[in-house]
This record gives structure tokens, C-alpha cells and sequence, in this order.
């Protein structure tokens, strides 16, 4: 069980940070050498804005999706994770085709679903089963 409303509002605060900072492709080893650095300051310059009760209440928000030590956390997470699974499935591959992803880069990013839902990593398997077969990802 979970608060979906928390969880929901986790996910957009996140989605703005990245927007401010810049989203890092899942697999661009570079890019994420400096994504942290680049989110914090998002975060600092976005929640900064607010007033401080806001800004502390949506700031602490941003740090638990970060930490997923929460159910909620861990679930945003999971939705984090299964979105681009799901573009992918839609567009044939065409993102993993262009940069090389193969079904083990994928898994090893999709181990951070496990513990948000089992269920949505079991479809994960299913979609990347079917893109394999497909030739859109490589074995």
C-alpha cells in the first residue's frame, strides 16, 4: 500500500528537476558523471523559488524519490523506470537500436523496479523478451 498522491507528486517534482538539469539518457555513461551535481543545482535554483514551507516539503519529496527508502519512493521509481521501457516498446526500439542497448544494460537499470513492483518488472521481462525476438534490442 501506498499513497498514490505522494507518489504521483514524488514523480512530477522529479520529472521538473530533470527538465531544469537536463535528463540524462539511462545509458550515456558521460552524462551521468555529472547528473547528480547538475539535478542538485536544478533542485537548489527550482525549490529556491518557493516559499520555505513549500520548498522544504517539496524539497524533502525530491530526496526521498532519490533515496527510495519508502514504499512510495520505491514505486515512483518503478514508474521512472517503466516509462522509457514503455516508449521503446511503441516506437520498436528505435532508441535502443540507435545507441547500442542490449537486454543486459536494460536489466541491470530495470533491477531498481524489483522493489518498487515485481509485477511491472515481470511485464519489463515480457516487453524485452518480445523486442529481443524482434531484433529491436540486442540479445
Amino acid at each position: 500500500r501506498i499513497d498514490i498522491a505522494k507518489t504521483m507528486l514524488m514523480c512530477l517534482i522529479h520529472d521538473i528537476v530533470e527538465i531544469e538539469a537536463g535528463d540524462t539518457y539511462a545509458y550515456d555513461d558521460d552524462g551521468k558523471k555529472n547528473q547528480h551535481s547538475r539535478e542538485e543545482a536544478a533542485a537548489d535554483h527550482i525549490f529556491g523559488l518557493l516559499p520555505n514551507d513549500q520548498r522544504d516539503e517539496l524539497r524533502a519529496l525530491f530526496e526521498e524519490f532519490d533515496s527510495g527508502n519508502t514504499p512510495e519512493a520505491n514505486f515512483a521509481r518503478a514508474m521512472d523506470n517503466f516509462q522509457p521501457i514503455l516508449l521503446n516498446n511503441s516506437n520498436n526500439g528505435s532508441d535502443w537500436r540507435e545507441h547500442g542497448v542490449s537486454r543486459d544494460m536494460v536489466e541491470a537499470r530495470q533491477k531498481r523496479t524489483i522493489p518498487g513492483s515485481r509485477v511491472i518488472y515481470d511485464i519489463i521481462e515480457t516487453i524485452l523478451d518480445k523486442n529481443v525476438k524482434k531484433g529491436s534490442l540486442k540479445a
